[in-house]
């Protein structure tokens, strides 16, 4: 059985002490050595954490009861899935101004979100000819897969969304907007957005993309090609099983095999999508880190690596769920 246990988690749930709560929930993930990120804002918490199965489940459970959050994370949920090695090398436990950056502080998904709908009725709910289907993620995620028939609104952060949906009049050409992503975070704040703009029928996949794959069986799928996850996992299919892309240790662009074979593509340094882009200083220094990480491999060792700056912040700067 894989070692390392994956907790992503998120709540939309008033923490205006939350600057009180850093500390103390730091402390508790250092003495477990979980890695990870976990963000805090007046408007809930948001993370993707990794460690020992008993280590994760007691930073779960001290979310859950200690006096410090005074019950607001009792009914908190997360979803699970297993590694053999760990997904994240460091441990962040960061204050945001929002849990997932939408630019929109008005908006309260506590108070104005959409209509949950569960996995087992997504398909029923998208097949229904007066549904518009969006995919809230941002492009580089749905360019590797996405539900058959939706819309693709080709934003490169979250916050590019409200500019979409004002200008997308497609949108008001049927009655229902049905909207999805990774762990149901951004569909969930997307819809409350959509709600505070006079759409009345608005749904989101609860659970998200995730809870989609682990809950429908792959012949009943109407889920295409694969989920992008922000973690090293890269990529994941039909029952949560890890995927074929991997990171660009350039760019952060996801490759795909066929990307991996192209002459273009050099391990750890280059890739198609950022070939040339690269000043020689970089090159230099992402080579000499390949090169540590093929030495640590040899001597079976863990490299993490010297901290570098993706092409995509927003990437590193949430743990998506």
């Amino acid at each position: 059985m894989p070692k390392y246990l994956t907790a992503a988690l998120y709540k939309f749930v008033a923490l205006h002490d939350y600057r009180d709560l850093q500390a103390p929930l730091l402390a508790v993930c250092e003495a477990r050595q979980i890695t990870g990120t976990l963000l805090l804002a007046e408007e809930g918490i948001n993370g993707t954490i990794a460690g020992l199965p008993d280590d994760i489940r007691h930073v779960l459970a001290f979310l859950r009861s200690a006096d410090i959050f005074r019950g607001r994370l009792a009914d908190l949920e997360h979803k699970e899935s297993w590694t053999e090695k760990k997904p994240f090398y460091r441990l962040k436990v960061r204050l945001k101004k929002e849990i997932v950056t939408l630019g929109v502080p008005e908006v309260k998904p506590s108070e104005m979100a959409g209509t949950y709908v569960k996995p087992e009725d997504w398909n029923a709910l998208i097949s229904d000819p007066n549904v518009i289907l969006v995919d809230t993620r941002n492009d580089y995620e749905v360019g590797i897969g996405t539900f058959k028939g939706a819309i693709n609104p080709r934003t490169r952060s979250f916050s590019e969304l409200p500019d979409w949906v004002r200008n997308e009049a497609d949108l008001r050409k049927k009655p229902k907007v049905a909207m999805f992503c990774t762990g149901g975070i951004r569909c969930e704040k997307s819809t409350a957005y959509m709600r505070s703009q006079g759409f009345e029928e608005v749904y989101h996949l609860q659970g998200g993309i995730l809870k989609y794959l682990e809950t429908v069986p792959e012949e009943q799928s109407m889920w295409q090609g694969e989920c992008f996850v922000f973690d090293e996992r890269v990529s994941v299919g039909h029952g949560l099983k890890p995927g074929n892309y991997e990171f660009c240790r350039a760019c952060r662009q996801p490759l795909s095999p066929e990307d991996r074979q192209s002459p273009l593509f050099e391990q750890g340094i280059s890739c198609p999508y950022c070939h040339g882009k690269i000043s020689e200083q970089k090159k230099q220094a992402l080579a000499e880190r390949q090169k540590q990480i093929e030495l640590a491999q040899q001597r079976k060792q863990v490299h993490v690596g010297a901290k570098f700056t993706p092409r995509r912040k927003q990437a590193k700067e949430r743990s998506e769920t």
